[in-house]
């Protein structure tokens, strides 16, 4: 966010916004719905950047911090979406968003204004939910949030964005506020899709690590240590492989010029040996080779891993 813009805060749009979101009393106002442990973290950042924040939540004692740092906490979600023209929502699901908001659209009170759902759920909801918006007039983006509350306000952390760009241009300065915000494309649903499927790697990862961490520390390595080498890994060559990896599964060729999947067989037979031999549960690594096998008899023992996507996708292409 190089420009720096100005707020008219009659639309709700950032004309004049600074480049972390903010222009002191110019900010553009925002209305949060829902203020659970995200809602609130959601709320508070904005409060943070000088944004007017109109907060709403169906038990209003969970607004009470908020409204002594600032915010105007409303009785109605009516009065809440009428407060501002950005409305950002944050609650259990999206069957509640819809019974929050629903005799808000019946009155006309969603026309013209910019909802942007950071609700978890499924691409195809949020499809639904775009769709339930534009029958009510409303301009809608919908959202998955990349980090916990605490993370909440760092520019280090993601905040995906899928559905009207136009919403998302006119306020990516009050986005920027939350996280650093990037827009993946008019689809709708394509950032709970890209939520879930990070949130898959992250428990992968996760659990990998962990298998990795009980493998080392039976020998009386700390896990301090270990994740230090094991970062180095990650952040090096396993990245590399990544990059190396993704143009092979656009393209459906996968050159077994680095380490084929019959050699990766191997290799993992060593993991489950070592972690047997320690006494370590060995559910994940006996999935991996399950897989690799898998993938082996369907004809690409000489590919590169990256052909165990073909495993992975089934018959869908």
């Amino acid at each position: 966010m190089n420009a720096t813009t100005s707020t008219d805060t009659a639309s709700g749009t950032d004309t004049a916004s600074s480049t972390n979101g903010t222009s002191g009393t110019n900010a553009t106002p925002v209305t949060v719905i829902g203020l659970g442990l995200m809602g609130s973290a959601l709320a508070a950042a904005l409060l943070d950047r000088g944004h007017p924040t109109t907060a709403w939540n169906r038990s209003p004692e969970k607004a009470k911090p908020l409204a002594d740092r600032g915010a105007r906490v409303v009785a109605t979600p009516a009065e809440a979406v009428a407060a501002s023209g950005l409305v950002l929502a944050c609650v259990l699901d999206y069957d509640a968003l819809r019974t929050v908001l629903a005799p808000v659209a019946e009155a006309g009170g969603l026309a013209g204004k910019s909802l942007v759902n950071l609700t978890s759920g499924s691409p195809e909801q949020a499809e639904e939910m775009a769709r339930w918006a534009a029958s009510h007039g409303a301009d809608y983006l919908d959202g998955g949030i990349m980090t916990t509350p605490p993370g909440v306000g760092s520019p280090e952390m993601m905040f995906l964005y899928s559905g009207s760009e136009a919403v998302f241009e006119a306020h990516r300065a009050t986005l920027a506020a939350l996280g650093d915000p990037l827009h993946l494309g008019t689809e709708p649903g394509l950032a709970s899709l890209y939520d879930s499927a990070l949130l898959g790697l992250m428990w992968a990862a996760f659990t990998g690590w962990l298998h990795g961490t009980a493998l080392v520390t039976s020998e009386g390595t700390s896990a301090e240590a270990f994740t230090q080498v094991a970062l180095r890994w990650l952040n090096g060559a396993v990245s590399g492989f990544l990059s190396t990896y993704a143009p092979q599964v656009d393209a459906g060729r996968y050159p077994g010029d680095d380490a084929t999947v019959d050699v990766q067989i191997a290799a993992i037979d060593h993991l489950i040996h070592a972690a047997k031999a320690r006494g370590i549960d060995n559910a994940l690594p006996d999935l991996l080779k399950s897989t690799m096998e898998r993938t082996a008899a369907a004809g690409h023992g000489g590919d590169s891993y990256a052909s165990v996507i073909e495993v992975l996708r089934g018959t869908r292409r």
